[in-house]
């Protein structure tokens, strides 16, 4: 069985605008509440200033959270981080596809979407799915987390968006091909060497590298 804060953080929509602050400025519902088990907005965390609080943040339209945050609730072994902007995220949900990838090798045990070896698991929702699926007790994977570690104070100076951490602005990228909207994985400031693994194939040359070549005049008639 699912604990609350658990069931609720799957299900919960985040960045649509928050009800209570329908009339103020970015007032989209990135923070969610581990005690009341619902997504808030930036303008509702003196309501709870006292709860444990846990910031959800986008990335291609689908919520993420910091590996970091995640792994002191519940263990996030085998589900595969994405790294974004110097960040290890982890995908909240499962996300479309817009063909089956059965049979093409290491692949999600829930969704079956290509994954990297030695991950068994897209996403937060398809690693507790397939367990509860299984018949497993989800209590082996959850831990008593301390409540300092999601106090209030980690949100001074968020921007109302959320949008602060995760950005497209350095680092080459490296698409996953797999599928037509999968995620863009980032690895900031490294290059991978000819033969390396860590990644799916496809990389998407920037056009500052194209060499531009010396213009040619036509010749006098």
């Amino acid at each position: 069985m699912k604990p609350a804060w658990l069931e609720g953080l799957m299900a919960e929509t985040f960045f649509g605008g928050c009800g209570v602050h329908q009339n103020r400025r970015k007032n989209e519902k990135n923070v969610f509440c581990l005690h009341c088990c619902l997504s808030i907005c930036p303008h509702c965390l003196p309501s709870h200033r006292s709860h444990p609080l846990l910031q959800v943040r986008r990335y291609v339209y689908h919520d993420v959270i910091r590996l970091g945050d995640l792994e002191k609730l519940i263990d996030c072994s085998y589900i595969q981080p994405y790294t974004i902007n110097g960040a290890k995220v982890i995908f909240l949900n499962q996300r479309p596809q817009s063909r089956s990838c059965k049979g093409s090798g290491n692949i999600c045990f829930t969704c079956e979407r290509i994954l990297q070896e030695p991950f068994h698991f897209c996403s937060l929702s398809c690693k507790v799915n397939y367990l509860v699926n299984q018949g497993e007790d989800l209590s082996a994977i959850l831990f008593r987390f301390d409540e300092s570690d999601f106090t209030i104070s980690q949100f001074e100076g968020l921007r109302m968006d959320g949008s602060e951490i995760i950005d497209d602005d350095d680092g080459p990228i490296l698409e996953d091909q797999s599928t037509s909207n999968s995620a863009i994985f980032r690895e900031p400031n490294t290059v991978k060497k000819k033969g390396s693994s860590g990644f799916l194939p496809g990389i998407v040359l920037s056009l500052g590298n194209r060499r531009k070549g010396a213009p040619h005049r036509a010749p006098l008639s």
